[in-house]
């Protein structure tokens, strides 16, 4: 087995280095090879040790590779963890992460920086295997930057167009300030525990919390990371503009992998948040504040990948609010059925931006299902199951996260299901109202644009066919009761109990009521949708300027350290104190140069005189001293 989960991780790590070195002189064949069997073979392994593991009773099992370093008697290895929870986050990036690979050879095949791209691609996944496999957090740690950085290598892909290369360093910057926080929370940890080895960590706080740190402190610490990757308020402004990448790209960070990092953070220190109860609480505001904003914000966005973007945050939010109130299986439920939903959107959205010569606005598509009708019945049933329509995966999962906000001896209460069914509305309408406005209805694209539109290579068709399945049947998978063992469901007052099945029809009518309000608005030629915005303009345009977060930071914080940057530490300290100082001792060494330069005049008769004169002033302070 440990060789088995070594390879889990090399084997990508070796297909970014062929095709990064090789790739294009080897050619796209040669690069697809090596650039997707890869990434299928790593899902294959998953698969065979997933199976395993079960059969072993799901006991972990450890990989030590090597010692990292020694300090006063305490080991830091880089080791790989196998138990319950990493294997189905490594089934899940594995699975989707293929799937994205293969898709991406027929979307990116005309890409001059082909064999670039899958390099790229399959560093990324190498990276997110690493998080998620260690064992310690230092190791995780390194997985963490490390899918920071690849996610900017991604984003920023098409680096000849600034706005897109600005997209990568903003999302670059921003993941830095959280990882501020994450560092702080593994030295309180370490001088708490003595390790970093999440398995000890656990096992320590479950035998009572350390009393040198506070389990809160360390859990908001952890947490500040958490909103970084996992795109939360206030950390939030990256993740829509991570679409300037190319549409695989936006499946893979946004559906399986580096922003789940943060719930599978939690998740995986959920022995010290079942301690740290303020922290738990901040969790669950900050998750339930994220999903209402970012559902708000989806309604008003007409750039389709704009709207997944939002979308994805606020189901983020609904993950953490799961966390928050301690229902970390169901939290990792919803990471799995939302992959698979979202990746479906996500690349059926490429499918549409390919059809449509790379038009994104909303406002000019229309009328396509008839044209490009896989991709329509893969895109309509993965919008369904983030809408939350039975039976489709995404009714479960948030049905659960719902239920537990609710009814959780954790942090539940019926305002936290309040704005959680309130999201769900939200959440359904915006997304039928993307399937209107993209597919239903009349055409609104140029004649142009109409003439060319045709479905997508099979190769692309073939994905969003075994993601639409998922979307529909990955529900009836229980993971939160696979999980349970290790991490416990909350218990749920016995009064509650009988709240359960009204509040599973209700959150049914919530998802048909988004629906019914879709069509009411955007059926037909959508003259509804457009006099209601009429009379609400002021606050479509705010929604439409996402509150206008971007220009307050711009503003506020922005400004205010380009000012700095440039007055203090340009002006002041750069030019005058550093420059200013090196400049000066240049300027006395010319000039104390240029004096004793008249002694090297080649004048002889100057030379004579010096030589007389000294000779005098010798002489005379001889006798003087006599």
């Amino acid at each position: 087995m440990a060789l088995a989960l070594t390879a889990i991780v090399l084997l990508p790590l070796f297909g970014f280095l062929v095709n990064g070195l090789a790739g294009n002189r080897l050619g796209h064949r040669f690069v697809s090879v090596v650039g997707c069997s890869l990434p299928i073979a790593t899902f294959a392994l998953a698969i065979l040790l997933f199976a395993e593991l079960s059969v072993r009773g799901g006991a972990p099992q450890v990989a030590t590779l090597y010692t990292w370093a020694a300090i006063a008697g305490s080991g830091f290895d880089v080791a790989l963890y196998l138990d319950p929870l990493s294997a189905v986050m490594t089934l899940v990036v594995t699975g989707v992460g293929s799937l994205i690979h293969v898709y991406s050879i027929g979307y990116m095949k005309e890409d001059k920086s082909y064999a670039r791209y899958f390099a790229y691609l399959n560093l990324f996944l190498f990276l997110m295997l690493l998080l998620v496999l260690a064992r310690s957090l230092l190791v995780l740690f390194v997985g963490w930057e490390g899918v920071g950085l690849a996610s900017y290598l991604l984003i920023g892909f098409w680096f000849d167009d600034p706005d897109k290369a600005r997209a990568g360093k903003k999302a670059f910057v921003t993941n830095r300030i959280g990882d501020a926080g994450f560092l702080l929370g593994m030295f309180a940890l370490y001088f708490a525990v003595g390790t970093l080895d999440m398995d000890r960590i656990n096992a320590a706080f479950a035998a009572g919390p350390p009393p040198a740190v506070p389990a809160s402190l360390i859990g908001i610490l952890l947490f500040i990371g958490a909103t970084g990757k996992s795109a939360q308020i206030p950390l939030h402004v990256w993740l829509p503009d991570a679409m300037a990448g190319p549409t695989p790209v936006s499946a893979l960070i946004h559906a399986a992998t580096m922003v789940t990092a943060g719930v599978y953070l939690v998740a995986r220190m959920s022995g010290v948040y079942m301690h740290a109860e303020t922290a738990s609480q901040v969790i669950t505001v900050v998750g339930a504040a994220t999903a209402f904003f970012a559902a708000t914000v989806a309604i008003a966005q007409h750039d389709i990948k704009r709207v997944l973007a939002y979308s994805t945050i606020s189901q983020l939010g609904f993950m953490f609010v799961a966390l928050g109130v301690g229902a970390y299986g169901v939290a990792i439920f919803h990471v799995m059925t939302h992959a698979f939903f979202k990746a479906c959107l996500f690349l059926g959205a490429g499918s549409v931006i390919h059809a449509l010569g790379g038009e994104q606005d909303v406002r000019k598509m229309g009328g396509l299902a008839r044209r490009i009708p896989v991709t329509f019945v893969t895109f309509a049933v993965a919008t369904a199951a983030i809408a939350g329509i039975p039976p489709l995966a995404g009714f479960f999962s948030k049905d659960e996260i719902l239920w537990y906000a609710f009814a959780s001896d954790h942090g539940g209460s019926v305002l936290l299901w309040a704005v959680g069914a309130a999201t769900a509305l939200l959440t359904a309408f915006y997304m039928f109202r993307l399937l209107w406005l993209t597919f239903l209805g009349r055409s609104r694209m140029t004649p142009e644009v109409e003439h060319h539109v045709h479905e997508s290579a099979t190769s692309m068709t073939g994905v969003l066919v075994v993601l639409a399945v998922a979307s529909a049947a990955g529900g009836f998978v229980a993971v939160p009761h696979y999980l349970e063992p290790l991490l416990p469901l909350p218990p749920v007052a016995e009064h509650l109990q009988q709240f359960e099945a009204p509040l599973l029809w209700l959150s049914v009518v919530i998802a048909f009521a988004g629906l019914a309000l879709a069509a009411w608005f955007f059926g037909g030629d959508a003259r509804r949708a457009e006099r209601f915005g009429a009379r609400i303009a002021a606050l479509s345009r705010v929604l439409a300027n996402k509150y206008y977060v971007d220009e307050f930071y711009e503003r506020v914080l922005g400004r205010p350290l380009t000012w700095i940057s440039d007055a203090v530490f340009l002006r002041l300290s750069d030019r005058v104190l550093l420059d200013g100082s090196l400049d000066g001792m240049v300027r006395l060494a010319r000039r104390t140069a240029a004096a004793f330069c008249v002694v090297q005049s080649g004048n002889l008769h100057r030379y004579l005189f010096l030589v007389l004169a000294g000779s005098a002033m010798l002489l005379t302070w001889s006798l003087g001293r006599g």
